[in-house]
């Protein structure tokens, strides 16, 4: 089992910066994959980065080049570093895990969230 509990979100104006983090109950190098994803009111839930195992990352598109994921292995987190945030960042972001490299093994896990708010 994995506990995942994100914290860092709030207000912040157009081009401002917050860093999101998720505090993992467990080594993150045990994890193939980690993950933030975010939903907006009367949106889908979307991925917004991910890091493998290897360390490889993928971004969407719209946050490509202003958000950072990253991890912290020694104090098991995992952190959101969001730059030159917009409006359209507005949104509750989670914490996702996914154990296991195979369908019979894989497990997945979500965090309650946190709220991020871009506005003036």
């Amino acid at each position: 089992q994995v506990q995942l509990v994100e914290s860092g979100g709030g207000l912040v104006q157009p081009g401002g910066s917050l860093r999101l983090s998720c505090l993992v109950s467990r080594s993150i190098f045990s994890i193939n994959v980690m993950g933030w994803y975010r939903q907006a009111p009367g949106k889908e839930r979307e991925l917004v980065a991910r890091i493998t195992i290897g360390a490889n990352t993928n971004y969407a598109d719209s946050v490509k080049g202003r958000f950072t994921i990253s991890r912290d292995g020694a104090k098991n987190i995992l952190y959101l570093q969001m730059n030159s945030l917009k409006p359209e960042d507005t949104a509750h972001y989670y914490c996702n895990a996914v154990l296991g490299s195979t369908t019979a093994l894989r497990a997945e896990y979500w965090g309650q969230g946190t709220q991020v708010t871009v506005s003036s």
